[in-house]
């Protein structure tokens, strides 16, 4: 009986928690990852972009928020999260919460990015809400929520308990100034991490402080001029290119010189570093894949 009210009490307590909880719109918090002003929605690509871009496709993986994440600081007990999906994107080599859920981090005292809890997105449903921590001591922390991978956001609230207030960060982490720009593939974009902040682009921010653009765009990622004009609108200190897995070496010699030229006549004291193509395991059986591989290197190298 005492085991029985105990949980009773213990399941009351969590109700009232989550009563008490108080949710702000994260708009109005700094949005890292896009050049895009949080009044145009959460995405990649401007609406100017819209009738430019040639491909649709392109378009809407744009609208994706991969890279994309809120800062934010609160001495909150209870953290939560609600907000509503583009797509309700399923795909069967992915994790939901790679696909449209959320990862909290906050910064400890060495400065460091610790990661906090997954925010798992409902199944089969755009509206997800998810209780992300409770029970911490009350101190001021610095919050970094990365957004879903292979989704959009129409709109996004952050819950805390009712005592607490949130507000903009008191920290300048990651360093804005200057930030890293990687136009890329699926890989890039994220697939196949388990969670948002596992894409290599959010690893690296993290671990170097610094803010990333993530432009990968899944199977899409193949040099278009439009892209490369939105590159050249960022105050980068590094581009990288991790294209190559999509695009042949015939697309290589017509597009990659034109598309480099063009990033190097408007942003010329920005370096640009570029990636090999990955060698995947199967190369190792199928040879008309690794010599395609070989193709695209070569093409590479005589542009460069």
């Amino acid at each position: 009986m005492r085991n029985f009210l105990t949980l009773m009490l213990a399941c009351t307590c969590l109700v009232c928690s989550a009563k008490n909880l108080v949710y702000h719109d994260a708009r109005q918090f700094p949005v890292l990852g896009t050049v895009v002003l949080v009044e145009e929605g959460y995405t990649r690509f401007p609406d100017s972009l819209k009738n430019q871009v040639e491909r649709e496709l392109l378009y809407t993986l744009g609208t994706n928020t991969a890279g994309m994440a809120i800062r934010f600081s609160s001495d909150a007990t209870a953290l939560s999260a609600k907000w509503v999906s583009t797509l309700e994107l399923e795909m069967n080599h992915m994790t939901p919460v790679g696909i449209r859920g959320l990862d909290l981090y906050t910064l400890d005292d060495n400065s460091e990015w610790t990661f906090v809890s997954s925010v798992r997105p409902t199944c089969n449903k755009k509206a997800s809400q998810y209780s992300i921590v409770s029970g911490m001591e009350r101190k001021m922390r610095e919050y970094l929520l990365y957004l879903p991978l292979y989704d959009g956001i129409d709109s996004l609230y952050i819950g805390i308990d009712s005592a607490a207030v949130i507000q903009m960060p008191n920290v300048d982490l990651p360093i804005r100034e200057k930030p890293i720009v990687v136009y890329g593939t699926s890989i890039t974009q994220g697939a196949c991490a388990s969670r948002p902040g596992m894409a290599y682009t959010n690893i690296l921010e993290r671990e170097m402080n610094r803010e990333f653009y993530n432009f990968g765009f899944s199977g899409n990622g193949q040099l278009d001029m439009e892209v490369a004009q939105l590159l050249v609108t960022i105050d980068a200190g590094l581009y990288i290119m991790d294209c190559l897995p999509n695009n042949t070496a015939e697309r290589l010699r017509e597009r990659l010189e034109p598309f480099y030229r063009y990033l190097r006549e408007h942003r010329p004291d920005v370096p640009i570093l570029f990636i090999e193509s990955p060698l995947f395991p199967i190369i190792r059986y199928n040879q008309g894949t690794a010599d395609a591989i070989n193709a695209k290197k070569r093409s590479v190298a005589r542009i460069l």
